[in-house]
């Protein structure tokens, strides 16, 4: 699920430089930003030096995939910044202000946003590797589980990613041909309540398709259509519809430019649709030609936002009007209720601090929701049998349409590449016919999967934000090649 592939080969070392320019470039020295990729984050490294003749040094590190010193050359050492990765095809374009740098990272098809921040000194040179995989075993069924995970998670309880002074916890939920099992490590229980953080999308996109469905929006009208009148100006060419934030293929970058959160710590909580719609009538709907995959929390949030406004009511009640209540989903929600306060499991951040709990404002759509396990089953379930829904789902108005609605979102519309597509803001990977998301906020990491070929459904949520250390995409992938026998990524800490 990575889109930036470090060859093994890489790993190797670069001289390190000998002269210093006199006078040196703002552009020297050593910059470090986070790459969020559909599937885990990938912190990227660059070290960037210019020699009194003029001439650069440049090398790259992937610090999360161990891939370091990767030679790599300065193109353009004045704005627009561009270095390019020849081994990788990978090209980095960006704006150096001060000591920021902000742009994006094409490696293949389409792009993704990168922003670089200079470092007084670099990441550790070599970092742990992982494991090579655990052997296959044969298919496991969803009953014979539970102690095969026992033995494959014990060295992570033990002195990895859930052991006790990680404070870290999971909740596994995992549905195979009509059977459904909940399982909890560490600190979290069954019925412990997380953040789901980017998972929240698949739910705006059911939204959509329902509000499709039930002839109250257009996948391919203009999303300034749903916006107070006089929001934005109408572009002279093609310009930004519902499905193109949907696919990921909007043009938008993966955050407004005016985000600036007064906490950094609940980041989105004061971004409001006032500022949503002045970034939006700044920065304008136009279509950009041939527009690539982007990932895009913005271009989301932007649609949970339309759809409230079409709606006429919140996200959040837009969310249970239309998914979590007719699928009743209780345990699903966006504002805790007292009721489910108990339950809702403390998160830790990569270091295993206390984590603020995030809320979101205008970007509801791109990541707000707090769910559990058994709910998360629920709505995977209805993913891989839509057509078999309870009669207590259909029998309300909005879920007539359901159906119909969540089979819309398992349209293939657009490549992301790496042998991945997207239907509405599910990932699609070609070769196992597998749909998934992953999500994360500031103390939470979560990834749901269903494979309609095989009948099965797996929802991982822990109470550890993604980064070093996380493995809730692994456990995720993990526990998927147990059920179809292949060989499993191992879960024991990285040496």
């Amino acid at each position: 699920m990575k889109l930036l592939l470090i060859p093994a080969a890489l790993l190797i070392a670069v001289p390190l430089f000998s002269q210093t320019a006199q006078t040196p470039s703002p552009l020297d020295g050593i910059w470090l930003g986070t790459l969020h990729t559909p599937g885990p984050a990938l912190r990227v490294q660059f070290h960037l030096h210019q020699d009194a003749t003029g001439k650069w040094t440049c090398s790259g590190d992937s610090i999360d995939q161990g891939a370091m010193g990767i030679p790599c050359t300065v193109t353009s050492a004045t704005n627009p910044i561009a270095i390019e990765v020849p081994a990788i095809n990978g090209k980095f374009s960006a704006t150096l202000t001060g000591d920021s740098l902000s742009g994006s990272w094409s490696q293949g098809p389409g792009s993704l946003p990168l922003a670089l921040t200079r470092q007084a000194t670099a990441l550790a040179s070599a970092v742990p590797l992982p494991l090579p995989p655990d052997p296959a075993i044969p298919a496991v069924s969803v009953d014979q589980l539970k102690p095969v995970l026992d033995k494959d998670l014990a060295a992570a309880l033990d002195h990895g990613a859930l052991a006790p002074a990680t404070h870290g916890g999971v909740t596994i939920g995992v549905y195979q041909h009509g059977v459904r099992r909940i399982f909890s490590y560490g600190t979290a229980h069954d019925d412990s309540l997380f953040e789901i953080g980017s998972i929240t999308k698949t739910f705006t996109a059911t939204i959509l398709a329902q509000m499709v469905a039930q002839n109250k929006a257009v996948l391919t009208e203009p999303v300034r259509n749903l916006l107070p009148p006089g929001t934005v100006t109408k572009p002279s060419g093609p310009e930004i519809t519902l499905l193109d934030l949907s696919d990921q293929h909007s043009g938008l970058p993966r955050m407004p430019n005016n985000f600036a959160p007064a906490n950094p710590a609940n980041p989105y909580a004061d971004y409001d649709p006032k500022l949503l719609y002045a970034f939006i009538a700044k920065h304008g709907v136009a279509l950009p030609p041939n527009a690539p995959f982007l990932y895009s929390n913005l271009g989301v949030g932007l649609l949970g936002q339309a759809l409230s406004n079409r709606a006429g009511v919140s996200y959040p009640t837009l969310l249970h009007d239309e998914v979590t209540g007719p699928l009743h989903m209780t345990d699903t929600v966006i504002a805790i209720p007292p009721a489910l306060e108990s339950r809702f499991i403390q998160g830790y951040d990569a270091e295993h601090h206390p984590a603020h709990a995030w809320d979101l404002d205008a970007l509801a759509g791109a990541g707000a929701i707090r769910s559990t396990a058994a709910d998360m089953l629920t709505f995977l379930e209805a993913q891989l049998h839509p057509d078999h829904l309870p009669a207590a789902d259909l029998a309300t108005p909005d879920g007539k349409t359901l159906s119909a609605a969540i089979a819309a979102t398992h349209v293939i519309h657009a490549e992301v590449g790496q042998g991945m597509h997207i239907a509405l803001n599910w990932f699609h990977i070609d070769s196992s016919d597998t749909f998934w998301h992953n999500g994360g906020t500031g103390g939470y990491s979560a990834f749901a999967a269903f494979n309609p070929t095989n009948d099965f459904a797996i929802v991982v949520l822990s109470n550890t934000s993604p980064g070093n250390g996380s493995i809730t995409d692994a456990l995720g992938g993990h526990i998927a090649a147990r059920l179809m026998g292949k060989p499993a990524v191992s879960l024991a800490p990285a040496k």
